[in-house]
């Protein structure tokens, strides 16, 4: 039996899964040594694959072979590479245009850990009071260190109405914390912004996702006529989203032609320089962005964008790391690749992949003022409008927008008494 499959070819082993070799798109390269190499494994390849075909003690389709082995080959790459079957490829979809199923958690893979990289507000996660950096060490029950980042989605999401039980191991806890959540259809608001005192706007985004640009131009629009003395931008709790959206979220800020962002891959159509391409709303008026471990991808690009080119100050706490490139790439039967292309860089050349971006002026908060923080902005963003004011009043305060609203104030103050002054001397 094993001599008859040895002599099965490459090719006959790939017509019988049905798959097809695309001429469009190179296998490998042309060296005679590659091709060798690549002829080799893919021997190996189809031995393993007849060998379990006609073997294993129970019934196997191809489909389930060739996506169990895509699924193998894809988490061999990294932590953001994922195959996705065609049901998953619709979720990923829904996720990059602001609606999905779920707990209202965006999550990653560290150390061997599901890492929750932000909750989102107004979703059941953010209610119960999950946080950024907490390690999801248990799904219903069953050990989830090790899983890869697409089984835990695939266990973390269901149908709206049901629970799903996740024990946390959260920094400074001494036991994990059992939530039991119930899932929802997540479609979060995407900017909530305000007047604050001394003439300071204050414009909060959650997500970079396709139609976040259009609300936050809103806002800044409103700001704009307004005629404001400063902006605190906060982006804390951010896990990023669309590269596009990133970059037009950026150019509200800063001069046109000014380079936002870079990516370097390994091909040439994955070196990429984003510029603004337009006039900016608030070009002209002083900023603050708020960032901390949850704010992640495009956050970084939008907070690097600024601090490298001194557009602003960057407050708060080190970002979350993420700075690489997934490209979305469909595949004939509606299934799909989301997989790492290339890498960004700030407009001076850093790259802050795992590192982080330092913030210029460092707040840190405490784990109990982070929570409050968090439920806080729940419980007043979801009141009407007439409660949402008086709730304003009453709030605790939040030590980073705080300090950023009177870095703005001060420095109004500064530009004031230094204008008095000229007239002054002028006179003399």
């Amino acid at each position: 039996m094993f001599k008859r499959i040895r002599l099965l070819s490459v090719a006959a082993v790939l017509v019988a899964a049905g798959l097809v070799l695309q001429t469009d798109r190179k296998l490998y390269s042309k060296e005679e040594k590659d091709v060798e190499d690549v002829e080799k494994q893919l021997r190996l390849f189809s031995d393993a694959f007849v060998l379990i075909k006609e073997n294993y003690v129970e019934e196997i389709t191809v489909e389930e072979l060739i996506y169990g082995a895509l699924n193998g080959m894809v988490d061999s790459l990294d932590p953001y590479s994922q195959f996705m079957e065609p049901d998953e490829a619709d979720i990923v979809k829904s996720d990059t245009e602001g609606e999905f199923g779920g707990l209202g958690i965006r999550i990653t893979t560290r150390d061997g850990y599901i890492v929750v990289v932000t909750p989102l507000p107004d979703t059941p996660a953010y209610r119960m009071g999950i946080m950024p950096g907490d390690k999801i060490v248990k799904i219903e029950g069953e050990p989830a260190g090790g899983i890869s980042l697409r089984d835990a989605v695939k266990k973390l999401r269901g149908p709206k109405g049901t629970k799903v039980a996740i024990s946390i191991d959260r920094e400074g806890e001494d036991e994990l914390l059992d939530f039991t959540v119930t899932r929802d259809i997540i479609v979060p608001e995407k900017v909530y912004s305000n007047i604050m005192d001394n003439n300071i706007g204050y414009v909060r985004l959650v997500e970079f996702t396709e139609d976040a640009p259009d609300k936050l131009k809103k806002a800044l629009m409103e700001f704009k006529e307004k005629n404001l003395d400063g902006i605190i931008f906060d982006l804390r709790n951010n896990p990023g989203g669309l590269l596009n959206a990133a970059v037009e979220v950026s150019e509200f800020f800063i001069k046109k032609g000014q380079l936002i962002v870079y990516t370097k891959g390994r091909r040439a159509d994955q070196n990429r320089q984003f510029h603004s391409s337009k006039d900016p709303i608030v070009g002209d008026v002083p900023l603050v962005v708020l960032i901390n471990k949850g704010s992640a991808s495009g956050s970084e690009i939008v907070a690097g964008c600024i601090k490298d080119i001194s557009r602003g100050l960057i407050m708060g706490e080190k970002s979350f790391g993420k700075a690489s490139v997934q490209s979305i790439i469909d595949l004939e039967d509606d299934s799909a690749l989301r997989l790492t292309t290339a890498k960004y860089y700030t407009p001076s050349g850093i790259s802050i992949h795992d590192k982080g971006i330092d913030p210029d002026i460092e707040i840190p908060l405490t784990k109990e003022q982070r929570i409050q923080i968090i439920k806080q902005q729940e419980e007043i963003y979801n009141l009407p409008e007439k409660e949402k004011q008086e709730r304003e009043k009453e709030k605790v305060s939040d030590p980073q927008v705080d300090r950023a609203h009177d870095v703005l104030v001060a420095r109004k103050i500064f530009l004031e008494h230094d204008a008095d002054k000229e007239k002054q001397q002028e006179k003399q």
